[in-house]
């Protein structure tokens, strides 16, 4: 089955199932950094066909990448509904949110395969609903947050980030062709230990990379933002996530701008946190807690200048932030080269960078 939609881009894009990476790059005989990277410069709409080792000589001296340090947590559980009915949990917030609970998804067991997706009207999922999970613990659903996420209390006998690196695995949807360790999900960059998934666009980075962006004069700074569990069926705008600004990074977003240089995000991800942190006057600056943002090109973006990201579902709600990045006609045509020249999509796949010019 084939995905068709319009994008609200004036442009019908069909994305073959065959483009979906169903493995690491490495499994295919590839280095981290030996993916594709479809290059579009906003300036003139043009797009350039390269691979990511070329990154640092795509860049300029001067440029900040800002990169996103939250690691990936193995967030899914095994589960069992009270009549032992197995069903599979993903755990959505690392940390209990403002209310004080988690939020979760249960989703269908399918022996073989990656857990599926259960639409609304046949979810078990109800108020009250006590869900048993492995060494003794359980969730307890205590009402919907959406069709398909519940807040949760949990019951573990440990805490938590130990009791996932025992019990729990890397959430995995059907495009992926088996359970890869968690390892597989980290970035370079992951220091900081809270996303449900991968924040993924930033995969290819190796140290070679980094080194060589170094020596190129490229600058790398982080924030974190704690990634949610995605929603590939049913394409839900973002919901609150956890992030951080550090106040060294806002002033190096600063100064860089100041210099001339481009400040590009490493992931939408990284879009949504420094958004998040303008001040009023349009400066960037220190923060930390929840961000509801969500970002179109009506609102359009005033902290980064351009964006390094992966290949989205054509209905995916990311499509918006991307399109305020690089405006609607320079996305219509690098998702229509992406198609044309079978480009990978997902988070084992390959990369997008938008740039102004």
């Amino acid at each position: 089955m084939t995905a068709r939609t319009q994008l609200g881009l004036g442009l019908g894009l069909t994305v073959p199932p065959e483009l979906s990476a169903r493995a690491p790059a490495e499994a295919r005989g590839a280095a981290r950094d030996g993916v594709r990277m479809l290059v579009g410069r906003r300036a003139t709409g043009g797009v350039e066909h390269r691979r990511f080792t070329d990154l640092p000589a795509v860049l300029r001296p001067g440029d900040l990448l800002v990169v996103n340090n939250s690691a990936t947590l193995p967030a899914a559980l095994s589960g069992a509904l009270p009549d032992g009915t197995p069903v599979a949990l993903h755990l959505s917030s690392a940390q209990p949110d403002r209310h004080g609970s988690h939020l979760v998804e249960l989703r269908r067991v399918v022996p073989g395969e990656a857990a599926a997706y259960y639409p609304p009207e046949e979810s078990p999922a109800r108020p009250g609903l006590r869900v048993a999970l492995p060494a003794g613990g359980s969730a307890v659903l205590t009402r919907a947050f959406t069709a398909r996420l519940w807040r949760a209390e949990l019951d573990l006998p440990t805490r938590l980030f130990p009791y996932l690196a025992r019990h729990g695995r890397a959430i995995r949807y059907g495009y992926v062709d088996r359970e890869w360790p968690i390892e597989a999900y980290q970035t370079v960059f992951a220091t900081v230990p809270g996303s449900s998934e991968m924040p993924s666009a930033a995969r290819p980075f190796s140290a070679e990379t980094v080194a060589r962006l170094a020596g190129r004069g490229v600058l790398v700074a982080p924030v974190t933002l704690h990634t949610g569990v995605a929603s590939p069926e049913v394409h839900e705008a973002p919901y609150a996530e956890r992030f951080h600004v550090p106040a060294a990074t806002a002033r190096l977003v600063g100064h860089v701008r100041a210099e001339g240089g481009r400040v590009i995000a490493v992931g939408t991800t990284v879009v949504r946190a420094l958004e998040s942190a303008v001040a009023p006057d349009g400066a960037l600056q220190e923060a930390d807690g929840w961000t509801e943002l969500v970002i179109t090109p009506e609102r359009g973006v005033r902290a980064v200048d351009g964006l390094l990201t992966g290949w989205h579902e054509p209905r995916a709600s990311h499509l918006l932030m991307l399109a305020a990045v690089a405006g609607r006609p320079l996305l219509a045509a690098c998702y229509d080269a992406a198609v044309r020249h079978r480009y990978l999509w997902h988070e084992f796949g390959d990369v997008n960078l938008l740039l102004p010019d």
